[in-house]
């Protein structure tokens, strides 16, 4: 059979079902009250429907920074293989009473890595190495044009997600119904990380069932090429970019070759990072080509940048890596062989 894991949302609406009160989008305070309020209904609902069926359930809620900081990455993995294991069903959510952006520190560089469940479905598959994303919609999948227009056609199959696609979905067509462009962002992920994505519609009987079972339903996004190296998937996409490192075209033509960053390379930091921390690798016209995990913090980085690393000792009193960035740590973007 499958394993399944099934990413939700539904906390905030069950919850103000339950309170019986009307929709206030603009108080966060009363949206996260809703959610606390809600995400044991919504649980109770879920472990009704699957007991039916003799499975058991349990509730995952994960924040953007149980994804963006590695241990926590790991454990999240680890519990969610164990689960698997146990033949239980995952339901993950996207923890609304204590997630939200607004709390998050606004410092430039600084990119959160998921902002609705389209995308968090994608960077769970990442996660655990799953066979297949299907992302169930209310529509049928992508089209050619906005699916109300009768001359809209379904587009069965995606060779690969290229800049034309993502500007029908952004233009004034309406393509982007049914949340299309974030669709379209996810199946970008995953097709790039060596998933195979499915866009449906929730509506169709047996959905799933034909999806699995080799059916043509909705469209299919091909994945491209081999899957990457886990620890590459995680920095390309599984956590948030905590600042930028502006480098010389000297360091960046090094890089491109399979060369590691040094302290020589660097002549820019922006934000305020720490050790362990995803940086956008950025060269001197402003182009993010890259990132990676940092061997040091932003404020030794802006005392060390442009040295050699013989020098590194004399400024910080130690030399904690040779290199800022590791190569075997880091990610090129798309044309660029990482």
């Amino acid at each position: 059979g499958y394993r399944v894991i099934l990413v939700t949302s539904g906390a905030i609406a069950s919850g103000m079902a339950e309170l019986g009160v009307r929709p206030n989008p603009n108080d966060i305070v009363f949206k996260q009250a809703c959610a606390a309020t809600g995400q044991s209904i919504l649980m109770a609902h879920y472990r009704e429907y699957f007991r039916k069926h003799g499975l058991k359930v349990a509730q995952v809620l994960l924040t953007k920074e149980d994804l963006s900081n590695r241990v926590s990455y790991i454990h999240t993995c680890n519990v969610l293989d164990r689960l698997l294991q146990l033949g239980v069903v995952p339901i993950v959510n996207e923890n609304d009473v204590t997630a939200i952006d607004e709390l998050i520190p606004v410092t430039k560089g600084y990119r959160v890595n998921f902002s609705d469940n389209d995308i968090l479905s994608v960077l769970i598959a990442n996660a655990v190495e799953a066979d297949m994303v299907i992302i169930l919609s209310n529509v049928d999948g992508l089209y050619t044009m906005n699916p109300e227009d009768p001359k809209a056609r379904l587009i069965p199959v995606v060779e690969k997600v290229t800049d034309e696609l993502k500007r029908m979905v952004e233009g004034k067509s309406k393509l982007g119904r049914g949340g299309m462009k974030t669709k379209l962002e996810a199946a970008e992920i995953a097709t790039q990380s060596g998933i195979p994505l499915v866009i449906a519609n929730s509506k169709r009987r047996n959905v799933v069932s034909d999806i699995l079972s080799g059916k043509r339903v909705g469209t299919y996004f091909k994945p491209a090429g081999k899957r990457m190296p886990a620890i590459k998937r995680w920095i390309a996409y599984g956590t948030s970019i905590k600042g930028r490192i502006t480098i010389n075209e000297g360091a960046k033509k090094a890089i491109l070759k399979g060369a590691s960053l040094l302290a020589v390379g660097v002549s820019k930091v922006e934000g305020d990072f720490r050790v362990g921390d995803v940086v956008s690798l950025v060269d001197e016209s402003g182009t993010d080509f890259g990132r990676g995990i940092s061997n040091y913090t932003s404020e030794e980085i802006n005392l060390i940048k442009g040295m050699k690393t013989s020098q590194i000792r004399k400024v910080l009193g130690y030399i904690r890596q040779k290199e800022i960035v590791s190569r075997k740590n880091m990610y090129l973007m798309e044309g660029e062989a990482s």
